[in-house]
């Protein structure tokens, strides 16, 4: 062959190859580009969370406004881009009050790939908190559940942000001495409880405080569901307290009201647990509640922000998640306090560490959240490794017949106190599972 064909041939073979290895690489560069843009344009992966509620049975009182709550915040902010671009999903399912359902109920919503579980029940958290532990799950327990649960160090996975019931009811005989000029010696102070667990919550801190301040204590149990008080308030009366303590719930606060009336008990004896709102207070009657005293977690009313702006943007137009009377409710602001919390602690896990969000995350953003108020929706908190409960701040508020009025600003008492025995708790919880 000559050569000056061979050249040519050899060429034209060499060109080729490059021509067909630039289609490869530009074949290779328009899928990468093409990827990308499908990538771009499919929908951010939600951030889910797990409320399973007794929506049916002991707690439909305060359960429907505070998952109501939570679907409308969330709601809110899936209107500006969700938690850092991701959509917020609320998954709501009824355990009924009962321990095995909410066991279940944990089990599918963990399948379905929550982030955090709630269950807002005292004797369901307690069971479901050593699943929660094994699996290293955030598991929220605010205003309800164990008190030692704030001890971080050995509740890793569970969060009561906001005041326990301890913290609360310290708060609570921190007031009464104040009201006793700083001296709690021959006062009488009775506490009548459900006799189940959410009831007898407190018991250990007021049987250390009675111990410590020298006042008289006389624990009444009421059988759930706490239709029948005659007995109990008939005990009250022959005790003639000086004050009245009372983890009553929804309607058992309309029974005690008539018992205290019956036994000629002054309303204004009375200092109700943080579960008793507008519909008790309604039932009761507005000026026959007049003195009734409340220890309070949240702001309630319509006039915070957040609250202005979901009647405007949901509820005005028709989009809010339930009834709009519930907007009325302090339990409806509750939720609220709650999920900002929540809500609040995913974006510092996301911000902090980036998509996607696991468990420990979640767990680090919520151990981030320092003087946070919600916008002074509720007292400020700051959660740490070792502090999950953020403070434990409450104050008293008076119903004085129209309106709700404070008695006392945010406060927090007895806080060594409360220490000592989460102390004790946790390290009996602890030295059990080892």
């Amino acid at each position: 062959m000559p050569i000056g064909l061979f050249l040519i041939r050899t060429f034209l073979r060499r060109t080729d190859m490059r021509f067909k290895l630039l289609s490869i690489v530009a074949g290779l560069g328009l899928a990468l580009a093409g990827l990308q843009s499908a990538q771009a344009q499919a929908p951010a992966q939600p951030v889910k969370f797990a409320l399973c509620y007794d929506l049916s049975k002991s707690y439909g009182f305060v359960t429907p406004q505070i998952s109501q709550a939570a679907r409308d915040y969330a709601q809110i902010l899936n209107q500006k881009g969700g938690i850092e671009g991701h959509p917020i999903e609320i998954l709501v399912q009824d355990h009924g009050n009962e321990p095995q359902r909410g066991i279940e109920c944990y089990e599918k919503m963990k399948r379905e790939g929550a982030i955090a579980f709630d269950f807002l029940s005292t004797p369901v958290s307690r069971a479901v908190l050593p699943r929660a532990m094994a699996d290293g799950n955030v598991m929220m327990q605010s205003f309800v559940g164990r008190g030692d649960a704030v001890d971080g160090d050995v509740f890793k996975w569970i969060f009561p942000i906001g005041p326990t019931y301890w913290g609360q009811m310290a708060n609570n005989i921190q007031y009464i001495k104040t009201k006793s000029k700083g001296n709690l010696k021959g006062v009488k102070i009775a506490f009548i409880y459900p006799d189940y667990p959410f009831g007898q919550e407190p018991i250990g801190v007021l049987k250390t405080l009675a111990a410590k301040e020298g006042f008289e204590l006389q624990l009444v149990p009421n059988p759930m569901p706490g239709n029948d008080q005659a007995a109990a308030w008939t005990q009250i009366r022959r005790f003639n307290p000086d004050w009245v303590l009372s983890w009553n719930l929804a309607n058992m606060h309309v029974v005690a009201s008539r018992e205290m009336k019956r036994n000629g008990i002054p309303m204004d004896k009375y200092i109700a647990v943080n579960w008793l709102n507008e519909v008790d207070l309604a039932n009761i009657g507005l000026e026959n509640a007049k003195g009734l005293k409340r220890g309070t977690n949240v702001v309630g009313g319509q006039s915070h922000p957040l609250m202005q702006q979901i009647i405007k943007d949901l509820y005005e137009k028709g989009k809010g998640s339930g009834d709009r009377k519930h907007l009325n409710d302090v339990y409806y602001n509750t939720g609220l306090a709650i999920y900002a919390s929540v809500f609040e602690g995913a974006r510092l896990a996301i911000k902090q560490s980036g998509w996607p969000i696991t468990p420990d995350k979640m767990k680090r953003g919520l151990e981030s959240l320092k003087n946070f108020d919600a916008e002074d929706l509720i007292a400020p908190v700051t959660v740490t490794a070792k502090d999950h409960g953020g403070g434990g701040k409450t104050r008293i508020d008076m119903w004085d017949g129209a309106k709700w009025v404070p008695e006392t600003g945010w406060f927090s008492a007895y806080d060594d106190v409360i220490q000592e025995i989460v102390k004790k708790e946790s390290g009996e919880f602890a030295k059990a599972k080892q």
